[in-house]
């Protein structure tokens, strides 16, 4: 017997013989790789089906490593037209395109079909490009029904690679959601309802810059400040609506001729004299109670400045850049900050009076908040001057 098949029998292995066999695999997505396998003593026809195995077991793992692509499109619905950018990378577009980058203006008429009252919305193409990422760009628009079911679908997402998905959102001009879907070929379709273009941009902006002011006044700490100042020394209603009506019409002048452009202030200016205007209140309710009566014309010289602060919320936003849009804003912000401020002094005053009837409690309470009143604006004043 020769070493070599003495050796098998010792071992008590029959029937064997040594393989060595190599393997390449390729994948479209990791390109290739050799695997090279080195078998011991194997079973005559095993090596074969072990060849098999490890082959099915490398296409399956490259085909679940696949991504099956997802793409995006972003909707927004004007007073005139809607707007619509699709994002998709050109890989997943190969296989719709016969003459590479040139071709995809092509797809325009299919990348989002859009349908009201049963009739197709067509597409404008206003841009088509290809960014480093290859990804490609698609900006179309079209024009804007005038009110009912807007329903939405993809044009290729059946004839893209299998699993694609597609997150389609819409959108109004002034960021309401309107409705948002992810397609698929199976499920290619939604819709949603746009109202009429007026009454969108109506509604929508008169509550948002009403709850702007509101917004504005209640978190405004140095307007609040003011308001306390001027009204916990307030004999009576009268005198009271009196002050509150001054302040009111001061700083909706102001506020309106800032937005207009007619006066322009620097804020480095405008924010220290609302500052002073606090530390002022403040002393005056400690010291000059004698003067008390002519608050009413004090508070309308300071209610100028607070206006200017009031206008630069409404620039920030760029509010009366153009002279298209300016007086529903500033309207609906205005009326957001006269709610906000009666609704501060339907709290302050009753607590008011209410001190005044107890001349021990008047003597202790207001001396101490006018002196809050006059340390806190003397902190705004120095932080806006010298720490601006």
């Amino acid at each position: 017997m020769s070493p070599r098949r003495k050796t098998a029998a010792s071992t008590g292995i029959t029937g064997y013989r040594r393989n060595r066999f190599s393997l390449v695999l390729a994948s479209s997505v990791c390109g290739k790789a050799q695997v090279t396998v080195h078998c011991g003593w194997m079973r005559t026809g095993h090596w074969q089906f072990f060849t098999i195995l490890i082959c099915s077991v490398a296409c399956a793992v490259s085909a679940l490593a696949h991504d099956p692509g997802l793409s995006s499109a972003t909707m927004v619905v004007g007073d005139q037209d809607i707007k619509a950018v699709a994002l998709f990378h050109s890989r997943d577009l190969q296989q719709l395109i016969k003459n590479g980058a040139s071709s995809y203006p092509s797809l325009a008429n299919q990348i989002l079909r859009l349908q009201h009252g049963g009739e197709s919305l067509p597409p404008k193409l206003e841009r088509v490009e290809r960014d480093v990422n290859d990804n490609v760009r698609f900006q179309l628009s079209y024009i804007r029904p005038p009110l009912g079911s807007l329903t939405v679908s993809s044009g290729i997402i059946g004839r893209l690679p299998f699993g694609h998905r597609e997150f389609v959102t819409i959108q109004t001009a002034s960021g309401e959601s309107l409705g948002g879907r992810l397609l698929s070929a199976r499920e290619n379709e939604f819709s949603v309802f746009v109202a009429p273009a007026s009454q969108s941009r109506a509604v929508s902006g008169f509550a948002d810059f009403f709850l702007l002011g509101i917004r504005h006044i209640l978190t405004g700490y140095d307007h609040l400040l003011f308001l306390l100042g001027i009204l916990i020394v307030c004999s009576g209603f009268f005198a009271a609506a009196r002050i509150i009506t001054c302040f009111t019409l001061a700083h909706s002048i102001t506020l309106a001729l800032a937005t207009f452009h007619v006066v322009n202030l620097s804020n480095r200016i405008v924010e220290p004299l609302i500052a002073a205007s606090i530390v002022y209140v403040g002393c005056e309710n400690l010291v000059g109670r004698n003067s008390l009566q002519w608050r009413w014309i004090l508070t309308f010289a300071f209610g100028l400045f607070h206006g200017l602060g009031f206008a630069s919320v409404l620039k920030e936003m760029g509010v009366g850049e153009s002279s298209v849009g300016i007086a529903l804003p500033l309207v609906s912000f205005n009326l957001g900050v006269e709610t906000g401020q009666l609704a501060i002094a339907a709290l302050i005053l009753p607590l008011a009076w209410k001190t005044k009837e107890s001349a021990n409690l008047s003597r202790i309470a207001v001396p101490w908040l006018s002196a809050i009143i006059v340390i806190a604006g003397t902190f705004w004043f120095v932080q806006r001057v010298f720490l601006a």
